[in-house]
């Protein structure tokens, strides 16, 4: 067993390349994110400003090829730099990491026209990509979406309603799923939709248990005009498009669960160091010790199971989409849990504000839900072993 475990940390360490960008972005998020977490927070703003900072560090496009400015790393690097991120805010990480997402649908899938039309200016992040699949009735049931996109010559027509949609009303273009054929995965097609589109409007911001320093609303379409040279792929390829980019964008949200657990376990750490009671520091009794134990093992555990995943998803895995489905839900669930569990080691000072361990668990719990209920992740590792 030894050698295994000696195995798996040979082959999932850091390199030192890794531990500098590492150690780059961590340094980042601590000078200009941590100190201004909870007031953006509490004051539910969007640090828009903050956000295009991490462009020079080559955040805009974490894994996108750099003819276009991108920084062409891996997916084990992306996991590195996400969860470094989080610790100091997993709804600012989260924000970054969706952007990331939708620039590299349009890198992998689209045109050369279209990569050094649309990439260079998401790259210095002048502009900001949100990504549109969800519908007020279609969610873990993707396929059944009613947005449709109906051509009339050089154009789209497109008609319906996006729902949760990060960014909404505040980011330049949306990458969006659309109908174009038959009902069912066949008839999607995906179209880059920029915000001053004719016809796009959004709903009000949606008010929220966590994310707050990110904007969350509707994006409508009525009869929104689409150039057809917007569309990414062929007609019916959006469905293949949509999965692929959710594969990554499991293992990123993953990530940024990842991170902000580790922050929540450091504040308990040096909580129950400092807090005295009975005469000792509680970090002395058995059972607050125990529960820390729980907590570490829980972070390594996580941290192993994204890691392969990431390093699966690099190597193109026939089992990838499996391993992106068992990290995400396995890290998800864990990272919430530690956050809840910190919480309880603050005791009441956990509940209030100024600690940030309930800013924390608030941020944490719709990383369960989002880029694929933690059920459907079942679902997919349940089909994986069965078919």
């Amino acid at each position: 067993m030894d050698a295994v475990v000696d195995a798996l940390e040979e082959r999932f360490s850091l390199t030192d390349e890794q531990r500098a960008m590492q150690d780059m972005v961590a340094a980042f998020a601590a000078d200009r994110v941590a100190p201004k977490a909870i007031e953006w927070d509490q004051a539910r703003h969007f640090p828009v400003d903050v956000i295009r900072e991490t462009a020079p560090l080559g955040l805009g496009g974490i894994y996108v090829g750099d003819d276009v400015g991108g920084s062409a790393l891996g997916r084990l690097d992306a996991v590195v730099i996400f969860e470094a991120l989080a610790k100091a805010c997993p709804a600012f990480s989260s924000f970054i990491s969706i952007h990331n997402m939708a620039a590299w649908m349009i890198d992998s899938f689209g045109s050369e026209e279209q990569r050094q039309r649309m990439l260079p200016k998401l790259m210095s992040m002048e502009e900001i990509a949100s990504y549109c699949l969800t519908e007020p009735g279609s969610g873990s049931d993707a396929a059944a979406m009613k947005t449709r996109a109906v051509r009339d010559g050089d154009v789209y027509v497109v008609n319906g309603t996006k729902q949760f949609i990060s960014g909404a009303g505040m980011n330049d273009i949306y990458v969006t799923m659309v109908k174009t054929g038959d009902e069912g995965a066949a008839g999607v097609s995906t179209l880059v939709i920029p915000r001053d589109a004719p016809g796009i409007s959004f709903g009000a911001p949606e008010s929220k248990m966590g994310w707050h320093i990110q904007p969350t609303a509707q994006v409508v379409f009525d009869d929104c005009r689409v150039p057809v040279e917007n569309r990414i792929g062929e007609e019916g390829m959006g469905f293949r498009i949509a999965m692929a980019g959710l594969d990554g964008g499991r293992l990123n949200i993953a990530a940024c669960s990842l991170g902000g657990a580790q922050s929540a376990f450091e504040k308990a750490l040096d909580y129950t160091a400092e807090r005295q009671a009975f005469g000792k520091p509680i970090n002395q009794f058995q059972g607050l010790q125990f529960k820390m134990a729980d907590m570490a093992t829980s972070l390594e555990a996580a941290r192993l199971i994204l890691y392969a995943a990431a390093d699966k998803l690099d190597r193109k895995a026939y089992d990838a989409g499996k391993w992106s489905a068992m990290a995400k839900r396995f890290v998800t669930d864990a990272g919430f849990e530690i956050a809840n569990d910190a919480l309880q080691l603050f005791g009441g000072y956990g509940y209030l504000a100024d600690y940030g361990v309930e800013k924390l668990v608030r941020d944490l719990r719709v990383h369960q839900i989002l880029e694929g209920t933690n059920e459907i992740m079942r679902v997919i590792i349940a089909r994986s072993l069965t078919r």
